[in-house]
């Protein structure tokens, strides 16, 4: 389940603000991204609800995991991420909060690990620790040439 070193996915915008993303896994199927109106026409997920799916989907891989070791018992979790936007001091809209419901199954309820995994599992999921710490962000723009336009962080 551990994703040692790096990884990199590529984006590249469609039209508008719909931008697909590749991933590094061959059998990783693409995904199209997209904004909410008025700047887009919500064609597919935007940034804010896939870090709501990706904090949602680490925390349920890390409670099956924890709960079942390799062989998770199929259609046992279930899982609500919402996600809530607020406005900063310079009216720039911000991610204010994330809140994750994990629904489990009887059987998995009664494991005889569910009473140490719940005070587990969550310091194993990778994402969702992450942005209770803060992740620094290096941003660089390039031209096409390779040229650095700007650097920060």
């Amino acid at each position: 389940m551990s994703e040692e070193g790096r990884f990199t996915i590529h984006l590249e915008q469609q039209e508008g603000y719909q931008i697909n993303v590749r991933f590094d896994w061959k059998h990783a199927a693409d995904l199209l991204t997209d904004e909410p109106p008025p700047l887009g026409e919500t064609g597919g997920p935007n940034a804010s609800r896939l870090l709501a799916a990706a904090a949602a989907n680490c925390l349920s891989a890390s409670l099956l995991y924890c709960l079942s070791k390799e062989d998770p018992p199929d259609s046992s979790l279930r899982a609500e991420a919402t996600c809530t936007l607020v406005r900063n001091a310079r009216q720039r809209l911000r991610i204010g909060g994330l809140s994750v419901k994990l629904i489990i199954n009887d059987e998995l309820a009664a494991s005889k690990r569910f009473e140490r995994c719940k005070h587990l599992f969550e310091d194993f999921c990778v994402v969702s620790a992450s942005i209770r710490e803060g992740i620094p962000i290096a941003v660089s723009v390039v031209d096409e040439a390779g040229q650095v336009l700007h650097n920060a962080g």
